[in-house]
């Protein structure tokens, strides 16, 4: 089955004003109401926290309104639509459960095996599946049908979390990585020998072999794709690759006359960032995805997200350039 529906724009597009105010007030008063209680919605731990057990669900009928619709107030919740028999949907549940993981409480997963919910596969109107929708402040998104590439469905969920902080004021739930339970919920440790892989990496880098650190990381992303350090070094050792033999004089010259080409852009841009002008480059890339179309603008988009790798998610610079990022495309 092919993925379809991975937009974005039904969220946009409940985002009028009035929608928008209305759900902003229920999520506060939501939160108001946790915290008067304190705590953050079912599961939580002292101090208003979530383990991160609480992040992953099995949702029926009969909890769904409180489970989802009320959780909804609080935090995005992410359904996904699967079945035992469903080979598609033992590739995607994975998948949706470790960027779920990796979320951090930005938003929650709420699986739904259909066997055992028929009247709520009936309800959404699904022909098919595995089917991904969002609940957000109360209102239905859906997101896509079928099993879709990892980079497509991270750039939706985190589209979804940014419309639900911007428009609907949820900005999810704490995490204490502390609570009860956590060893156990926490995926094993993959067995290889990282560490060396990594001290490999590094000493290539010293040592300017660019590319032999760029094998050194993907080699632990291919056993262990979630690994942070490596996910970061990889980006940084492929932007050193892109601009080591850069004239800037002549990169940035080509951007001034061609402010709409893609390729000069991205060689401006990554430029910037290596210069320390983090800025910069993530407002160039993002007034090119604006004047640009199809193919390139879909290749600056990847690019300005292979920065974002490079900076890092946490970063308040990479915060505003997605906001930024999101006007532009919806």
């Amino acid at each position: 089955m092919q993925p379809r529906n991975m937009s974005m724009s039904g969220v946009v597009d409940l985002a009028a004003v009035k929608a928008a105010g209305e759900a902003k007030a229920k999520a506060e008063q939501a939160r108001a109401e946790a915290a008067r209680q304190g705590g953050a919605g079912a599961g939580a731990a002292p101090g208003g926290a979530v383990p991160p057990s609480a992040l992953v669900i099995d949702v029926d009928e009969a909890g769904f309104e409180s489970d989802v619709l009320q959780l909804s107030n609080e935090v995005p919740v992410v359904l996904d639509f699967w079945a035992e028999w469903c080979e598609p949907c033992k590739q995607l549940s994975p998948l949706l459960e470790r960027l779920t993981a990796e979320a951090n409480g930005r938003f929650v997963l709420a699986k739904i095996d259909v066997d055992a919910n028929q009247m709520l596969m009936q309800q959404f109107g699904i022909q098919g599946i595995p089917a991904v929708f969002a609940v957000v402040a109360g209102q239905l998104l859906p997101l896509f049908q079928g099993v879709a590439p990892e980079q497509q469905i991270r750039e939706t969920l985190a589209q979804l979390v940014q419309v639900a902080e911007e428009r609907f004021g949820l900005v999810g739930l704490q995490v204490d990585p502390g609570a009860e339970g956590v060893a156990a919920e926490r995926a094993p440790e993959p067995a290889g020998p990282y560490d060396a892989l990594l001290e490999a990496a590094v000493v290539a880098l010293d040592a300017g072999d660019l590319g032999g650190a760029v094998q050194a990381y993907k080699n632990v992303l291919a056993d262990d794709p979630a690994n942070t350090e490596a996910k970061l070094g990889l980006a940084q050792a492929e932007l050193l690759s892109r601009v080591q033999h850069l004239n800037p004089q002549t990169v940035r010259a080509e951007a001034a006359e061609r402010p709409k080409d893609p390729a000069a852009q991205m060689a401006a841009a990554d430029l910037d960032l290596a210069g320390g002008h983090v800025a910069d480059a993530f407002a160039r890339l993002v007034d090119t995805v604006r004047v640009t179309f199809g193919d390139d603008r879909d290749s600056v988009r990847v690019r300005l997200l292979e920065l974002f790798e490079v900076i890092g998610a946490d970063d308040p610079r990479v915060t505003a350039a997605r906001t930024a990022l999101a006007r532009v495309l919806f």
